[in-house]
């Protein structure tokens, strides 16, 4: 989201030359959104993408669909959501032509619809998998009961929901315990959470907190906060924003931290700023 006009307005060399960097790093999973830069990132990012030295192969792409967004040359001005077999079927043609592959990885519904009718969406889902235009499908941003109305046509292999260290609410809503009863993936937007960008009470509690263990663990701050993700059973994994290849490199570091359970506790008392029941 953050690569093309929403954010680093990176070229087509520059969005090649983090391409390859990342896939040294170990990063090889590149998510994406038909609306991210006004619906110009995925071209953006295909352009880029072709200019690199990756084969397809290499990588995986995920995208989403279904939030309709107004910008320059859209018939629509109001913001909405639209999971209609045809609105479905044709972003997902969009996504393929921009990012110039043959198929998605993982196709996600952006975001969950008052009006989202299972009977419909699903069917047109299982038959873009059938085609193989898609591997697999999977929601975002859904909550437990939006997962089991979606689950009467067909179980989503993933959801895409925003988790971290300064936000708990899924691991306390019942979301991330029917992620494992039903084998659904986990992947989490702003892993790193307000840390780094809201002041204030909670960070001022994480601070000393964090601070103790940076030499324990001999990382940095950004690893320690996604270590604290993957110490949940639920395997999740987290989606980062960032544009610069050196922290893309320090933060795939993350994984080899073995977060002791005491520190993973003392992490989420100072996030909550009271001790567990």
């Amino acid at each position: 989201m953050n690569w093309g006009v929403w954010g680093a307005k990176m070229t087509t060399q520059q969005i090649a030359q983090t391409i390859e960097a990342s896939l040294e790093a170990g990063v090889y999973a590149f998510d994406h959104a038909d609306i991210y830069g006004g619906y110009t990132t995925e071209q953006d990012f295909g352009d880029g993408f072709a200019a690199s030295g990756v084969s397809r192969e290499q990588v995986v792409f995920v995208s989403k669909c279904g939030i309709r967004y107004p910008s320059e040359g859209a018939t629509h001005s109001v913001k909405h959501y639209d999971y209609s077999a045809e609105y479905i079927e044709n972003a997902l043609e969009k996504s393929l032509r921009k990012l110039q592959t043959d198929y998605i990885d993982v196709f996600l519904l952006h975001r969950p619809s008052p009006l989202l009718d299972p009977r419909v969406a699903v069917p047109v889902l299982e038959k873009l998998r059938g085609q193989g235009k898609i591997k697999e499908w999977g929601v975002s941003n859904f909550t437990p009961s939006q997962l089991a109305l979606i689950g009467t046509e067909g179980t989503p292999h993933w959801n895409q929901i925003e988790c971290s260290l300064t936000h708990t609410t899924p691991m306390l809503d019942g979301t991330l315990d029917f992620h494992q009863s039903h084998s659904i993936g986990t992947m989490a937007w702003s892993p790193l959470g307000g840390f780094f960008k809201e002041p204030g009470a909670v960070q001022d509690r994480l601070e000393p907190v964090i601070h103790r263990m940076l030499e324990k663990y001999s990382c940095t701050v950004e690893c320690l906060l996604l270590a604290w993700l993957f110490r949940h059973p639920a395997g999740i994994i987290p989606v980062v924003g960032t544009t610069r290849v050196d922290r893309i490199q320090a933060m795939a570091k993350a994984h080899k931290i073995e977060l002791e359970t005491e520190d993973w506790f003392a992490l989420t008392e100072a996030s909550w700023g009271h001790k567990v029941p």
